[in-house]
């Protein structure tokens, strides 16, 4: 029982508890109403039989009553034709019928003896009818003279058949009331377990894996407002937990991806620094045999032409050193002392040594916007200068001679510094990846014309430390290097 009790709904079972309810309401109300009605009704009946007895009581009871009436059984003759009466004697055998209702029915008397009829003491009682189909009858008896006795009797069947209307009318109430308490109860209850559908279609949502569905909102004062709170402060706790779970996964998977690139990274930055370092190693080391070998062979001019190739050489290795250690020093982001720097003074400055260094190249210098004020920014001036010396010298190294290039300056509309080196030479073979250390774009070039390969790997990485960006593009002829920084506040 309670298992099949369990698995039903909750809707049909307070439905079913209700109406079940109300149905002993009604049962108890109309069975009430009913024997109110039946005993009020009973006694009406029995005042009028002690109503319709009391004349025969008065004629016994006066001795001075005219022996005609004392004597004449007709004196009953008054009473209405709904009574029967009857005049019993003293052994409770009938002598006479004085009046007898109207229908065929007649009640089934008991046998009343003149005691019993003295011992009843005038209450009225009930009796059945003659053969038991018919109504009962409310009887009372009262003694004679002479030991005689009279009952009067009256048919209880308006009784009974008002008593049964009120019964079918109770009945046909009551029913109407539960169809119809059935029918709003049930809209009553599946309105009011609505929010309990929404819970189960919020928590199959959730279940289904999207943690963002909330349970709808209800007035605080109701229960499912209250419940409908709990279970959404519920729910954004657990989301909150997935999603610092799901970062914190991120973060490790970021932290792990990073750490394996970084390792990469280091491990091809290791063995193209070993091998950048090795080849001016060995060219020492070779023209340093060489010189030993041939130093009494070989006249002093040629021994000096030596002596420049070796020192040459270390020059190249120092440089290289130097380039990575500002690399390394870079990387550990050590902060540089920031002052006001103009960036048009810097980039006139690269122009016109660049002009100098090739006078056969068409070098100008340009502004970006139509203005002549200075291009401030925060930084370092010196190594801002590198920057655009890096860029400058890149130009002049890696394209054919007397190709034209030019520096642009000037301030963009969202307030940022920018400074462009275009060329119209052949372009770069691969923009992507022009910022790589050691990374040449024409391989056939060879390191004492290509330089350490670390140039624009120190420039991106001066302008990431002052908070800005470079990029590098093909245009139509040659290439575009751009830097933008943030200006002085």
């Amino acid at each position: 029982m309670k298992k099949r009790l369990a698995r039903t709904p909750l809707w049909l079972r307070l439905v079913v508890g209700t109406l079940a309810m109300v149905t002993l309401a009604i049962a108890l109300t109309g069975g009430f109403a009913v024997q109110l009605l039946r005993g009020y009704l009973t006694e009406r009946v029995d005042e009028q039989l002690s109503a319709a007895s009391r004349p025969l009581r008065d004629m016994i009871d006066l001795p001075e009553a005219e022996p005609r009436f004392r004597d004449s059984p007709f004196r009953t003759q008054r009473f209405p034709g709904l009574f029967h009466v009857v005049i019993l004697n003293a052994q409770g055998l009938p002598m006479l019928t004085v009046a007898e209702s109207p229908g065929e029915e007649k009640p089934a008397l008991p046998v009343l003896t003149a005691d019993v009829v003295r011992q009843r003491l005038g209450r009225p009682f009930t009796v059945p009818s003659v053969g038991g189909q018919d109504p009962p009858w409310r009887v009372i008896a009262v003694p004679g003279r002479d030991s005689q006795s009279r009952v009067v009797a009256v048919s209880m069947g308006d009784i009974e058949s008002t008593v049964s209307r009120l019964t079918t009318i109770v009945a046909g109430a009551g029913g109407a009331v539960l169809v119809a308490l059935g029918l709003a109860c049930y809209w009553l209850v599946r309105r009011s377990l609505r929010p309990l559908g929404e819970v189960e279609r919020t928590a199959a949502a959730i279940a289904r894996g999207d943690l963002s569905q909330r349970v709808p909102m209800r007035h605080r004062r109701t229960e499912m407002g209250r419940l409908g709170r709990a279970i959404n402060g519920m729910l954004t706790q657990i989301e909150a937990a997935f999603q610092d779970r799901e970062a914190s996964e991120a973060a490790a998977n970021r932290s792990a991806y990073e750490a394996k690139r970084s390792e990469e990274r280091m491990r091809r930055f290791v063995a193209d620094a070993s091998h950048e370092l090795r080849t001016p190693l060995t060219s020492i080391r070779g023209f340093a045999e060489l010189y030993r070998q041939e130093l009494t062979r070989t006249p002093a001019d040629d021994l000096a032409g030596l002596i420049r190739r070796i020192e040459d050489e270390a020059a190249r290795m120092g440089l290289l050193v130097d380039d990575l250690l500002l690399l390394a020093r870079l990387d550990q982001q050590r902060p540089f002392e920031r002052e006001p720097v103009d960036i048009l003074s810097l980039a006139a400055g690269a122009v016109l040594d660049a002009q100098l260094l090739a006078p056969d190249r068409e070098i100008e210098l340009l502004r970006l916007d139509d203005s002549d004020t200075p291009v401030t920014v925060a930084g370092d001036e010196a190594r801002l200068r590198q920057v655009i010396g890096n860029l400058v010298g890149n130009a002049l190294r890696h394209t054919p001679a007397g190709t034209a290039f030019h520096v642009a300056v000037g301030i963009t509309p969202d307030a940022t510094a920018s400074i462009e080196v275009a060329d119209e030479g052949p372009g770069l073979r691969d923009p992507d990846r022009v910022f790589e250390r050691f990374y040449r774009g024409d391989p056939s070039r060879t390191r004492n014309s290509g330089g350490t390969g670390l140039g624009l790997s120190i420039a991106a990485a001066l302008v990431h430390a002052h908070g800005g960006t470079i990029t590098a593009e093909n245009t139509t002829p040659g290439a575009l290097f751009r830097i933008q920084l943030p200006t002085q506040p």
